[in-house]
Formats: C-alpha cells, structure tokens, sequence
C-alpha cells in the first residue's frame, strides 16, 4: 500500500479510497498535479457529461493515465477525451478541466515545438488528432512553443504519404490504405489549420479525402462505408474488385461521421465543397438509422448483422452516432428526426451500459477495446474477427464521444 504522507504520489493515494484501481504510477516525472483532483465529488444532480469527464479525472488523476496509461505517450485516445472536456468546459467552464488538459499538452510539448515521444517519420495520422488541444492552449498562453508543435503537426499532414488518386495513407506501415478511423483522425486538424493559419487553401485538399472515401468505400446496397479501402487491391484482407475491407465496422462509422461533423465547422457555407460534405452526412446518417437497434436505440458492432450469434449493442460506436446526429442537427446540417434517434441512442446507452459506481462515477460498458486490418498478428477483418475483440469499460472511444454526445444534446 502506498503512504498516504508521501507527497511524490499524492495524486495516486486517492485510489487507494476506491474499489477501482485501474492504473499504476509511472516512475517517470508527471505533470503537476491539481490538488483539487483528489477532493473531486461526482453530484447524482450533474449532468452527464460532467459525470465523465469528473469520473475519468478522478480514476486518472494525471491526463496522460487516461486508458490505464503508465506512462505519457502522445496518443489519439487522449486526444479525443481531451477534446470532449475542452469542449465541455465551454459549456461549462472549470478550472480543473483546463488544468487537466494543459497537464497533458505540457508533458509532451518541448521549448523547441518538439513533441515527446511522438515520431513523424512513422506518418501515422492517428497521431494528429491531439494536435486539436494545441489551439485553444496556444490562443490562451500566446507561447510561441504550441505554434510549432501544430507546425510539426502541419508539416506531417503535407508529407504524409498518399494514394495515387490523392487520399493519405492511414500509416507508413499500411500502404495505399485509406481507412475510415483516418479521416477523424487528420481532417479536423486539417481544416482548423488551414483556416486558422493558411486562410483555408488546403480545405479543397481536406474536402478530397472525404470525397475519395466516399466514392470508394460506400457499399452500394445499405448505403453504408466499409472499415477500409486499399487502393492497390493488394491485402489479403481487400476485394479483389473494389479494394474494400469486408465488413462494416459501427466505431469506424462512428470516427467518419465525427470527422465530417468536426471538419465542417471549418467549412465556410459559401466554399464549394461545404454541401459535398453534408451531402455526405447525410447519406450515411438515412443509412445508419436503418440499422439502429428498434428496441435499445443502439448500434451493433458489426453494424448491418443485427442480432447474428456473437454480435452485441456496442458503447463507442453509438455515443459517436449520438453525437453526430446531434451535432448535425444543431448546425443545420441535418433534418430534425436525426436529434430524436441520437436521444433515442443517449436513452440506451444511459439506460443499458451505463452503471453508477459507490463513488458516484460512472462506468460505460460493452465497448470494444481495438480493431484493425492487417499487421502481424493479422487482422482479417471477419465479422468473426470483429465480434471476438476484446471489450473494455470506459474505453476512451467511448467516453470521449459519450461526453460530446451529452453536450450536443444538453443531457
């Protein structure tokens, strides 16, 4: 047991008065902790998306912990819960949000605009998306440190490789390989930088990624996009005629519709591909609420084969479709009966995978942990594969989405 006088690991004692003890120290130096993290109380009164993001800064009271992490890596998942607290926190303001955020930009963002741990040559897109917590932390302290980080950032995007037809690679290690979760990860960084500091030249360039996705990834039949495209037909996991993965993932889904909800913030109404990409949205919104489970309002992970033996109503996937849905519909970007199914799905999640623990946190389960396509050891991309992935509570997948989904719908 850890003393409780021993002031190195004040910010860790607080679990020890918790059943969950879900994450070590580090040995290397963390961040400063909010003394305030270990008096936090979760109100039954909050509302839910306070109840998150409180529940995950009080099982991880250092921001680089969040998904059981013993030590700060710069990584998409905390990028994402990040996001959904910097988010909340305008709705809501609090110091200890921003505090928590800062906590995590910090530990990585060198004097000279390097980022720790982060390596650019892998050209992983998954690694920008936490680049979205660099602007309001660089509009805030004005230190010219953040500017570089997102110029480093910037400068990924501009050297990532691509397909022949212009789409970008999900990572050096895949190929030709476009995949949905890329899209989320890259576009709205993109298109905020080109905005924020290129007068949006590159939003053309933002618009094409989607556009390519869309054209070649839709399944013409249900309407809805599969995992993955690889333009060269070479993985095994690929059709030999259409270069589409075989399945259709609900949390890659997911990640799609957040990024086209994301990016268009950054679409000025006028640009010649802002209603391309609503169009977008709303193909695949008519499409996902055919599938939308009739009883729990939620979504499957293998997303079209229902009840099929295996298959489970999935955390992630739905919170993201929740809030994609709500988001769209507050900004005009989608009919007014896509607010009602996305409450119809916050109903379920709330409802069914959501339980309250002793301490007033709560717990979102039936998430799925992690999928892919390919690597070693290979990911196949079955639906036997997908239904067989491990699942984990709280996954920030999850959580992230779950927050901004009960912001867009004031729950």
């Amino acid at each position: 047991m850890i003393n409780r006088k021993t002031k190195a690991f004040k910010a860790v004692t607080l679990f020890i008065s918790f059943t969950f003890l879900s994450c070590k120290t580090t040995a290397q130096e963390p961040a400063k902790s909010n003394t305030e993290q270990a008096q936090i109380t979760i109100s039954k009164d909050s509302k839910w998306s306070e109840k998150m993001a409180l529940t995950i800064m009080k099982r991880h009271p250092e921001s680089y912990m969040i998904d059981d992490s013993k030590e700060p890596k710069w990584d998409y998942v905390h990028g994402l819960v990040l996001y959904a607290i910097q988010e909340l926190n305008k709705k809501n303001p609090d110091p200890r949000y921003l505090t928590y955020i800062k906590s995590y930009v910090d530990n990585f963002v060198q004097n000279d605009g390097t980022i720790k741990t982060y390596e650019l040559e892998k050209y992983n897109i998954d690694m920008v998306v936490a680049g979205r917590l660099l602007f309001n932390v660089y509009a805030d302290s004005k230190e010219e440190k953040y500017l570089k980080a997102m110029q480093l950032l910037r400068k990924q995007i501009e050297e990532q490789p691509r397909t022949q037809s212009g789409g970008f690679w999900h990572k050096k290690i895949y190929p030709n390989q476009m995949w949905l979760d890329g899209l989320y990860m890259g576009e709205p960084f993109y298109a905020q930088y080109t905005v924020t500091f290129e007068n949006g030249k590159s939003l053309d360039d933002v618009a094409k990624q989607f556009e390519l996705i869309q054209l070649h990834a839709t399944d013409p039949k249900t309407g809805l996009l599969y995992h993955a495209w690889d333009e060269s037909k070479q993985m095994p996991w690929a059709n030999k005629e259409t270069g589409n993965s075989p399945n259709f993932w609900s949390r890659a889904l997911g990640w799609y519709v957040m990024a086209l909800v994301d990016a268009l913030d950054y679409f000025p109404k006028d640009h010649p591909k802002q209603k391309e990409i609503v169009g977008y949205l709303n193909n695949v919104a008519a499409s996902l609420a055919k599938f939308q489970d009739e009883k729990s309002g939620l979504w499957y992970q293998v997303t079209d084969k229902g009840a099929e033996k295996g298959n489970y109503l999935e955390a992630s996937g739905s919170s993201m479709f929740a809030y994609a849905f709500a988001k769209g519909v507050n900004k005009g970007y989608l009919p007014a009966k896509y607010k009602k199914l996305a409450n119809k799905a916050f109903d379920g999640l709330t409802k069914q995978l959501i339980k309250t623990d002793a301490d007033g946190g709560i717990t979102l389960t039936q998430a799925c942990q992690v999928a892919g396509l390919g690597g070693n050891p290979y990911r196949d991309g079955s639906y036997e594969y997908y239904i067989n992935e491990r699942k984990k509570d709280n996954d920030p997948k999850a959580t992230g989405p779950f927050i901004l989904a009960a912001l867009e719908l004031n729950r």
